[in-house]
């Protein structure tokens, strides 16, 4: 080897080793969420999964607002309980080559002279796409009015609201660690880092997002209008709600409201467990029940009817809703489903003939043995009886005897469509809890009529069908 070519060669090599922006491309996968129109002139939207591929060396982690101390009692407390997820998520992005910029604001004082401080300082102005502002408040042409009404400052305690500065913060919680190589910034000095180094991706996570999360000019509304590719990690920030106010929710129902609001009008949102593994961060004081909708057939349309269901008849009473639907691309495959099991209470089938790979009809066995109730609609009694090609899929799992060992029917097809159905309640049957609200009255459907006797002879029968002329 000559040693000009030696030369070149230990350059190069120094040259990879030395420069990490060059050498670290951690490229993951992320399952993001966010929520489209349903149509051009509709109010309609719907959740739109996509995976995609994010390359952590292009990618600044922003968390914003996390102070050691806030004037609500209670915003207080969330903050120091998500904070040590959000400090592993940190890690893991900056092992991943990613940027983490703290951005308590107000606090700059505090960091003075630190290299991480002196690190934001470092980088030049830059000219935005658009003026970088202090604030950046709701614009009416970009996005609908919040979810929330926060004018009474979103304390959902006794706390009361400062009438000015000095405020109670001083720094970052100290929970969240500041490493070698972050920046600590509250300005548009993060904007200015970003461009310095390339960096076209930004992580948002931080309280509060009705306010801050949304406004400072580092965070979401403002990164976006700069076309910087926003993500906002969802189980990782918080709102100031008061559930005293509209809409009259519980605060993390006001929370997930707000999340929908970002899904909908500036960016997609994905979980800590996207770099971390295992199950997304929740509250200790979210108790909610937990329902999971599992929706996959062709006919009835409850992949629209169901998930508005479950927005109008139950989050609102407290109940917290996983709608779990068939893929677009393979129709047997239920992505979310296995997670979503994990602390169901309730699970409500809406299926057809749908074969299952077998470690999710795994996870729905599990839940049925671990005695956890389940609500079958019309056509469950044959939801994992896929017949044909379906039924020879490798790696498929069916249960063909779910009807009489689950629901205790005998399903054989159905009457066909004519005469009109009633329904009538069985005698003794109006005390029963499922029945609380149902009026004692006959009614009639023109829905075609399920044949499933005999039943088992431990099934509690609440409503009978009957079709005038056809046997029962």
């Amino acid at each position: 080897m000559s040693t000009c070519f030696r030369r070149i060669l230990v350059g190069a090599l120094l040259l990879f080793v030395l420069s990490p922006c060059t050498l670290r491309s951690e490229w993951r996968t992320l399952p993001t969420r966010q929520r489209i129109r349903s149509g051009a002139d509709t109010n309609a939207w719907v959740a739109v999964e996509k995976t995609v591929r994010l390359d952590l060396s292009r990618t600044a982690v922003v968390i914003c607002d996390m102070w050691d101390r806030h004037w609500c009692a209670s915003a207080t407390r969330r903050v120091a309980e998500m904070a040590p997820r959000m400090n592993a998520f940190a890690a893991a992005a900056r092992a991943g080559g990613a940027l983490v910029i703290h951005c308590p604001s107000d606090t700059m004082e505090f960091y003075e002279g630190t290299p991480q401080r002196r690190l934001a300082q470092s980088a030049p102005v830059v000219e935005p796409r658009v003026p970088l502002q202090r604030w950046c408040s709701l614009d009416r042409t970009k996005e609908a009015p919040l979810p929330i009404d926060d004018s009474d400052g979103g304390c959902d305690d006794d706390s009361p609201p400062p009438k000015g500065p000095p405020y109670p913060w001083t720094r970052q919680i100290a929970t969240l660690e500041i490493k070698e190589g972050d920046a600590v910034t509250d300005s548009a000095e993060a904007y200015y880092l970003m461009r310095q180094r390339g960096l076209t991706n930004v992580i948002v996570m931080g309280v509060h997002l009705n306010m801050c999360v949304l406004g400072r000019p580092f965070s979401i509304r403002q990164m976006v209008n700069q076309g910087q590719n926003v993500l906002l990690v969802r189980d990782l920030t918080d709102t100031m709600y008061n559930p005293r106010q509209r809409p009259f929710v519980p605060h993390c129902v006001g929370t997930e409201l707000m999340i929908e609001h970002v899904e909908k009008f500036w960016c997609p949102t994905i979980t800590s467990a996207a770099l971390l593994g295992g199950q997304p961060f929740r509250f200790s004081e979210d108790r909610r029940p937990h329902a999971v909708c599992l929706i996959g057939e062709d006919e009835y349309k409850t992949w629209e009817t169901l998930p508005a269901f479950a927005r109008t008849e139950l989050e609102w009473r407290g109940l917290r809703v996983s709608i779990i639907k068939e893929s677009p691309a393979d129709k047997h495959q239920f992505p979310g489903l296995i997670e979503a099991l994990r602390d169901a209470d309730l699970l409500v089938v809406s299926v057809r003939r749908r074969a299952l790979p077998r470690e999710q009809l795994d996870a729905i066995r599990a839940h049925l043995d671990a005695g956890k109730p389940l609500v079958g609609l019309r056509t469950a009694s044959h939801a994992f009886a896929p017949r044909g090609r379906d039924a020879e899929r490798a790696g498929a799992g069916t249960w063909t005897s779910f009807d009489a060992d689950v629901l205790g029917g005998n399903y054989s097809g159905h009457h066909g469509a004519g005469p009109t159905t009633t329904v009538t309640l069985v005698a003794d049957a109006k005390s029963h809890p499922v029945l609380t609200g149902v009026a004692a009255e006959d009614f009639r459907s023109r829905g075609s009529l399920y044949k499933v006797s005999p039943l088992k002879a431990d099934a509690t029968v609440l409503l009978m069908g009957s079709i005038a002329g056809q046997p029962a």
